[in-house]
């Protein structure tokens, strides 16, 4: 069994830290209140690795939200449920010092990729000003997306790579604020484009060809929006939870997390039309047993005969403790029951098929305090806890 790698293996991150992000002095987030009453600086988020890896929060909230394949009301809607976005329409943070975890999948299936990655670019740059942060792991739909296999596209999400290249236009070379700002642009866009159109557009062959042509442009290696993906992994550990799209098995432990996420990363921003081009890393992108398609931990265990779950059960506590970690969370595959774990919670399954390109289902997310979680779901509008469970 590939768990037979993992004792040699340690579960600190083997790389100088990266980034600290510290709330400003001016923020009500700045100072934690002890069980004395007595306040306290809150120390600084650590992150190591890039893509960002390993991740040192202390004393932090995280909130996981799943799969959101383009649906930017459903977006908002998890984020506002988070407690990390407002409800105005204005698209600020709110979290304080919160650190909002997107476990993969924002492309395909909707017609708002852009804006919702944009919106979350956004989301960071505020939340990190507030000593909190944004992270994101890259899912199969963005990978397959980078690689050119456009199966899944929504036929309005060519119309919003087409837009957002003309827009691209106005802003020259600085990326930055051309990419945070669609956000707000994005729905003018929409807007227009709605209104030119007419019924025969939909036989439009030029411009159809037009969109997927500027897709190739944005998403290939070295495009814009793939080196704007490059700069997530498809692995991530935030204190001792572990966030990943399909599912972390032995073997990727022991083939390396950092080297994983720098693989995928460097695949990403680097242009194909060298012969020294790196390849699409196979262990992390491809076959069903890689990081972002396994589906190991998504069936029911109700499914599974008694061997079988001790299997799994094994397989996920080795994984576990040769990362460091306690529990997983992971997306990829709709939980048609809501958002819920298995194997004594020490994996956490956050899709609940929101998009209405999916199931159009309600959105739910996972709060995470410490060694403690919790599902939130929204019933007629209103916040309910669905579930608590301690770790020990």
């Amino acid at each position: 069994m590939a768990s037979l790698y993992l004792n040699s293996l340690l579960p600190l991150p083997p790389s100088h830290p990266q980034k600290l992000i510290e709330p400003s002095s001016s923020s009500p987030s700045s100072l934690l209140s002890t069980s004395n009453g007595n306040e306290v600086s809150l120390k600084p988020i650590v992150i190591n690795g890039d893509p960002p890896t390993f991740v040192s929060a202390p004393s932090r909230r995280i909130v996981a939200v799943g799969d959101l394949h383009g649906d930017l009301g459903k977006a908002r809607d998890a984020l506002q449920m988070a407690g990390v976005l407002s409800s105005d329409g204005r698209d600020q943070w709110i979290g304080q010092d919160s650190v909002l975890v997107q476990v993969g999948d924002i492309l395909d299936r909707g017609d708002d990729e852009i804006a919702i990655l944009s919106l979350l670019r956004s989301l960071d740059g505020q939340a990190k000003a507030n000593g909190g942060a944004v992270f994101q792991v890259n899912g199969n739909h963005e990978t397959m997306n980078v690689e050119g296999d456009f199966r899944y596209v929504d036929a309005r999400a060519f119309d919003e790579c087409t837009d957002f290249l003309d827009y691209l236009e106005d802003y020259a070379q600085d990326w930055d604020k051309a990419f945070t700002n669609w956000i707000f642009e994005s729905r003018q866009w929409k807007e227009d484009r709605r209104n030119s159109q007419t019924y025969w557009d939909q036989w439009n062959v030029v411009k159809r060809q037009k969109g997927v042509i500027a897709r190739s442009i944005l998403f290939r290696p070295g495009g814009r929006l793939a080196c704007e993906l490059a700069r997530h992994g498809v692995i991530l550990r935030v204190n001792n939870w572990l966030f990943c799209h399909g599912g972390l098995l032995p073997h990727h432990v022991a083939y390396g997390v950092e080297r994983i996420n720098r693989e995928v990363s460097t695949w990403m921003r680097s242009p194909t039309n060298y012969e020294d081009s790196p390849q699409m890393p196979f262990i992390a992108t491809r076959g069903y047993d890689s990081v972002v398609w396994s589906r190991l931990y998504s069936r029911e265990t109700s499914e599974l005969e008694d061997y079988q779950i001790e299997q799994v059960n094994k397989i996920l506590h080795d994984t576990l403790e040769a990362v460091g970690a306690k529990a997983m969370v992971v997306g990829h595959t709709p939980q048609l029951s809501g958002v819920n774990c298995e194997y004594g919670c020490g994996i956490w399954r956050v899709d609940v098929g929101m998009s209405s390109g999916v199931l159009d289902s309600r959105p739910e997310v996972l709060e995470i305090r410490g060694d403690k979680a919790r599902v939130i779901r929204s019933n007629r509008d209103r916040l309910h806890e669905l579930q608590v469970a301690d770790y020990i």
